[in-house]
């Protein structure tokens, strides 16, 4: 599987899993270390582990793939997949805020998504 096609399985079972916000950044001429980096949020620290553990299964299922590494899944304010071609961060939505990752790479494309209104975070929202 391409890593394009990995990113979207990933966006898929993050979607399924209720995830919020994705932004899947195209780092493909800005870094050697991966192709692609998608960053999603979730409402709770046990949102953010069933879509960790719904990507998880869904790459595996789908592609074969196993990461390789898993780092902050039993906290569940931030886990980190990295599947090489695809670095996946799936965080507590305020401490994707506090992070910032997208700033990081506020140079490099986004990949346009179909994003459904209730993956949306609305302004009415609180968290923590």
């Amino acid at each position: 599987m391409r890593s394009n096609e990995l990113a979207l399985a990933a966006i898929e079972a993050a979607l399924e899993k209720k995830a919020l916000e994705p932004v899947l950044i195209d780092v493909t001429e800005k870094g050697t270390y991966t192709d692609y980096i998608l960053v999603v949020s979730g409402r709770s620290d046990r949102h953010v582990q069933a879509v960790a553990d719904g990507v998880l299964e869904a790459i595996k299922s789908e592609a074969g793939t196993l990461p390789i590494g898993v780092e902050g899944k039993r906290d569940g304010h931030w886990v980190l997949l990295d599947f090489g071609d695809l670095i996946v961060h799936v965080f507590y939505h305020p401490m994707r805020e506090f992070y910032d990752l997208e700033g990081l790479w506020v140079d490099a494309p986004r990949v346009q998504l179909d994003v459904p209104p209730e993956s949306r975070i609305q302004a009415n929202d609180a968290y923590g």
